[in-house]
């Protein structure tokens, strides 16, 4: 059994969670369903597929042929030359060991990066997630400020439209640490803070609505919050790199929702 908060963050009752809560902690198959969704971002990249290609560098290879390149007391590589090579004369070009040459192994725009999933893995893995909010140890090794998860309120929380009445109600039913906690950021070490990722900020805690709702773009505007619905749930919103436990928020009708997808 849960309390039940309301508007105004005071008790009003308590519900039975469901039967997902109880699922089994597996962080193989959580990490497993994670990387692939992170995977589905990559983007492609690859190299030029005529870099050190554009010379007319060739090697001719017949022993018996007025213009061979064999017997020239040099190794057998595709060079420049002819009339107007000039002091490019038997430069080697095209291969990977020679100066400007190709690249070995480049990397190829066609591959493919995407990984992935069976879909009853995907809803292991978002159950198994789901069960571990409620692990206290779990919840510690996050960096979470409470151990009080989930927090249920009353369906009153989904026409919540400002972000402040939401900080405001979070603090009163003790979670004024943790709103506090993800307001830090920190520069990140290493190259990375001059390409585009400077500081490092800590994930909070995780909203879940029945529906889409005010709540859940005024919820998306305090710094380490996010905010879904229980169809948008996935495993990466319950376990931020790979590691679950994350402290959420629900309401008594995202309570039902998940009763009825994973009875």
């Amino acid at each position: 059994m849960t309390k039940i908060f309301d508007i105004h963050g005071k008790p009003a009752g308590e519900i039975k969670l469901p039967a997902v809560f109880s699922t089994p902690y597996r962080p193989d198959v959580i990490q497993r369903a994670v990387l692939a969704l992170q995977s589905q971002r990559r983007q492609p990249y690859g190299t030029d597929v005529l870099a050190g290609k554009r010379t007319s560098a060739h090697y001719h290879g017949n022993r018996h042929y007025r213009f061979t390149m064999m017997n020239r007391e040099m190794s057998r590589l595709p060079r420049i030359h002819g009339r107007s090579a000039g002091w490019m004369a038997f430069r080697a070009r095209f291969t990977p060991h020679a100066v400007k040459g190709r690249e070995a192994h480049p990397p190829m725009a066609d591959k493919v990066w995407e990984q992935k999933v069976n879909k009853r893995e995907q809803a292991l893995a978002i159950a198994s997630g789901l069960a571990a909010s409620l692990n206290k140890e779990l919840l510690k090794m996050r960096g979470h400020k409470s151990d009080h998860s989930p927090v249920v309120f009353t369906d009153d929380f989904e026409s919540v439209k400002k972000a402040k009445q939401i900080e405001e109600l979070l603090e009163k039913i003790g979670l004024a640490a943790e709103l506090e906690r993800c307001r830090e950021k920190k520069v990140r070490a290493g190259i990375g803070k001059m390409r585009g990722r400077r500081y490092q900020k800590k994930k909070g805690l995780l909203v879940i609505t029945a529906e889409d709702c005010a709540a859940i773009k005024a919820s998306r505007n305090l710094p380490g919050v996010d905010a879904t619905t229980v169809a948008g749930l996935n495993a990466e919103l319950l376990a931020p790199g790979c590691q679950a436990g994350r402290l959420i928020v629900l309401t008594k009708n995202a309570v039902a929702a998940l009763s009825k997808k994973y009875e």
